[in-house]
């Protein structure tokens, strides 16, 4: 499924064309999710090493702990990518703010009946559902004015709070903004995918929709791609002069 698809881009393209082709037979659009409540968020789940927990089930303190630049850096790629797919996207609370799981969250606040029903065995769920950051210098980051929110926040979630991405350009916010804003414009949800013939990189996925074409790098080096112009990239610095750099997804202009 495509919400538990590996870094490995031979996958994901196997997913997106089995996922296309399931929905085309029954006259349906697609839809695409990258987290939900019940899974480990993907900026975590990019920065591990291995498969992650199945679902319903998160990270402990005993667990791998994730690579946050690594994943923050594949997500805000696979979110790019995934809203330059036609069909319809669902998004999960906290991903426009680029959040991780609270992976070193104490048992004893615990809620999920999955940690009480294993003696502790299995963490649960309670890390990707921690209230919110609103304002980074509030109590609870400003999630509830009671001073205390019903599961402890991480201290790392400070500078991910709205206030202080909403005022910085290159923050996740903005880019899922922008990347909303021009998938709207672009009417990108109602497109068609066509593989981009021209680029057999086995780490790039590539592929055209409508007059956009959308390219991830999920190798290790840096992939050129065609001289085109950028319309939005997953990070200011995704293009080396005309490479896109591993873990980056760009949109470019092709035709009129």
């Amino acid at each position: 499924a495509y919400l538990h698809h590996p870094w490995h881009a031979p996958a994901l393209r196997h997913v997106i064309e089995s996922s296309l082709r399931a929905f085309d037979q029954v006259g349906a659009p697609t839809t695409w999710v990258l987290s939900n409540h019940d899974v480990v968020r993907h900026t975590s789940r990019f920065g591990l090493t291995g498969a992650g927990p199945r679902t319903g089930d998160g990270l402990g303190p005993r667990d791998e702990q994730p690579n946050l630049e690594l994943g923050l850096a594949r997500a805000r790629a696979a979110t790019l990518l995934m809203l330059g797919l036609p069909g319809g996207v669902y998004l999960y609370q906290g991903e426009e703010l680029g959040l991780p799981d609270h992976t070193l969250l104490p048992d004893e606040f615990r809620q999920d009946p999955t940690f009480h029903r294993t003696a502790g065995e299995r963490v649960g769920r309670d890390g990707n559902r921690v209230p919110l950051p609103w304002k980074a210098n509030q109590p609870s980051y400003g999630f509830s004015d009671a001073g205390k929110s019903w599961l402890p926040q991480p201290p790392i979630w400070g500078k991910h709070s709205r206030d202080i991405e909403q005022r910085n350009p290159d923050s996740t916010l903005n880019l899922y903004r922008n990347a909303l804003s021009l998938r709207r414009a672009l009417r990108l949800g109602d497109g068609s995918l066509a593989w981009w013939p021209e680029h057999d990189d086995e780490g790039l996925v590539c592929f055209v929709n409508g007059s956009t074409l959308v390219a991830m790098n999920m190798g290790e080096d840096p992939v050129k791609l065609p001289a085109l112009p950028l319309l939005l990239g997953s990070a200011a610095d995704a293009l080396e002069g005309d490479r896109l750099r591993p873990n980056r997804t760009v949109w470019m202009r092709v035709g009129s």
